[in-house]
Parts: C-alpha cells; structure tokens; sequence
C-alpha cells in the first residue's frame, strides 16, 4: 500500500529556514555536481529528486531535505522518473556528501565547525582539493557551508529552547557578543522577535515621486531593507507587505522622508558607487554572494551574468544569478541594472527594462 504525503506547507519561518539552506542554493542552480550529495521532497507533487534534476523550481514551503534516497522513501515520497535519484549517484560526489553530514551533525552538537584540515584527513584528499570539489558540488566552501548549518541550528534552537540563553549555549557560541551578531545577520531581527514568529518587528516606510515612478523606501532596525520603484503606491505597499508578511508596516516621519529623498537625489544624479545609507541586506548564501559581485561593478559599467557567475566561482550558475537578481529588494542599492546579456544587450529588470535602461544612461552620465 502506498504511503501519503502530507500535503501541508511549512510555516514561514520554516520557508525562510530552507531559503537559508545551502542545499536549496544547489537546486535553484539544479546543480548536477551536488548530486549524491542529498535528495529534495516536494510536498505538494509527493515526488522526490536529485538537486540538479531539470523540473521546474519548486516553492520553498513545499521542500524537505533528505540525506539519501532511502530517507526520502521512507518518508511517503516516490522518486521522480526524470533524474530517476533512486540510482546510484556519481560517486565523485561522495566524499562531499560525507563531509557535508559530519559538518551538520557537528555543528547540530553545538560544536565549533570542523577544519579544513581535519575533514580533508577524513576522506583522504589534500586540502586544496577538497575545497575546490567541495565548492564545485556545494556552490559553497566547507567554512560557508558550516556558517548556512549554523544559521538553520540557530533558527531551530530559538523555537525549542526556553530561553535565548539556552540557545546560546545550544548553538555552540562561545560568547553572547557573536551570537547577536549572527542572529541579527541571520534573522533580520532580535532573537525573542523570531522566537515570537517575527511579530512586533516594525518597518517604517516613505513613497515619493521620481522621474522614474513612484519609489518606496523601508526601514527595518537594522537599516534599508527595501527600495521599491513602480507605477502605483498601492502595488508597491503591497510588494513590502508580501516581503515583511509579519511584520508591522508604519508610514515614516518627517526624519525617515529626509531618507527617502536622499534615495530619491541618487536615483536623479548618480555621483558615487554606493548609497551612504546602512542596508539590511537579506537573502540566501549564494544570493548575498551575488549581490556582493554587483556592488563591487563601479557605477557607469555592467558585467554580464555569466562574468557574475564567473566572479563568484560558479560559472555554470548564470541562471541562478539572474533569478538572484530579481530577488534583489534594493534597487539601486544592490545594482542589479548593471548586468547585462553577454551580447550586451539588456535582459530583464525587475522595475522594468526602460527604469534599467535609464539608470545606465545616468551612470555613464556622471562618470
């Protein structure tokens, strides 16, 4: 008899948990040097497959993580009859797969993360070697793939444990200090705020005009978490709300329009790389890894994707950082109109292809 699935999404936090999962960088790139290394259920389908395999990117909330095949059908699910992940993977990739679970089980201990050395000693390959394969397969190196199972160890233990403190303790950082700035670099907000569901966390938000549109800026405590251009306020308060779906959402005063204005100036004339404005930059590990490559393209030039993939150490990852890019919430801010098509020609902008086409004209402008 066959086994149901539960058909039952994930809460947001746990959406968010996957989005931060190395492992959903390998899928969103259907990364076909990460397969052997773990499977991915989908929920709504009851199918099960490798990372690399070429069906259509499912929605984070539908997704589970398993460590083999055997798991994945253990759990209701049947494997996908197109990567077909219940046969045997490229064993190039085992080596990779073992370190990747002595890493999450290490770091699931409350253990400090493993060094290179030590998990290169363990599958018997030099260290420049591993790091290499580990990152062609992962997309990540051992040290970032060790900070992503922290990042999920820590959103876990927050939901478990009966008080912050214990968290600390639980998560294995030996100081409160870097605890709070990782929680603060992995949450997008204080500890007791996601042990609450994200509740009580307030953005404050301005819309003004521009002879781009309309453009919405918010502010989280932490800095510009969203630069938002559009046509209409309605459609852009309703993009921060589907962004922030928990949190409280309050017009800015008159000190927060003095903000949007300068957002607005830059927009206008820009004179400089960079906004001088704090930013909450969120996002996955290969996503924050993208948008670092875009801020460093100086204003007035463009990079095309597969340079951006090039730079970051992926280059068979170009589709991945175009969807990267239309994940980007700070226009401008994050330079997303920067990238262009390897012929040059301009692709696809999320604020639309004339605002990109004009944000380039002024850059050059000015430089």
């Amino acid at each position: 008899m066959k086994r149901k699935v539960a058909n039952t999404k994930a809460s947001p936090e746990e959406a968010q948990s996957i989005l931060s999962d190395a492992r959903w960088d390998a899928i969103v790139r259907r990364d076909r040097q990460a397969d052997g290394a773990f499977v991915y259920s989908v929920r709504s389908t009851g199918v099960f497959c490798r990372p690399g395999c070429s069906s259509r990117t499912p929605r984070p909330e539908n997704v589970s993580f398993h460590a083999n095949a055997q798991d994945a059908i253990r759990a209701g699910f049947r494997p996908c009859q197109r990567c077909k992940p219940n046969q045997n993977a490229d064993p190039s990739t085992e080596a990779v797969a073992t370190l990747c679970r002595v890493i999450e089980n290490t770091i699931a201990a409350g253990d400090p993360a493993p060094q290179l050395e030590d998990l290169a000693k363990q599958v018997g390959l030099s260290q420049f070697y591993l790091h290499r394969q580990f990152r062609a397969a992962t997309g990540l190196t051992p040290k970032q793939y060790a900070t992503a199972c922290r990042a999920k160890q820590l959103q876990k233990n927050l939901k478990g444990s009966a008080t912050v403190t214990d968290t600390i303790y639980e998560t294995g950082f030996n100081s409160s200090s870097r605890f709070y700035q990782a929680a603060a670099n992995t949450l997008g907000m204080t500890p007791t705020q996601f042990r609450k569901g994200g509740l009580n966390t307030d953005i404050t938000y301005a819309i003004g005009p521009s002879t781009l549109g309309m453009v919405l800026v918010a502010r989280s405590p932490r800095g510009i978490c969203a630069i938002l251009m559009g046509d209409a306020e309605e459609t852009l308060l309703d993009d921060l709300q589907q962004r922030f779906p928990q949190a409280t959402l309050l017009p800015g005063d008159a000190d927060f329009s003095e903000t949007l204005e300068k957002v607005v100036a830059w927009t206008e004339r820009p004179r400089n790389n960079h906004i001088n404005l704090p930013l909450d930059i969120r996002g996955t590990a290969f996503q924050q890894r993208v948008w670092q490559a875009l801020q460093a393209i100086p204003a007035g030039e463009t990079a095309s994707y597969a340079e951006i993939a090039q730079r970051i150490g992926n280059p068979r990852s170009v589709r991945a950082v175009a969807q990267a890019c239309a994940s980007n919430a700070l226009a401008v801010a994050i330079p997303c109109h920067r990238v262009v098509k390897s012929d040059g020609a301009l692709s696809g902008y999320r604020w639309g292809v004339d605002r990109k086409k004009e944000l380039l004209r002024r850059e050059q402008l000015s430089h």
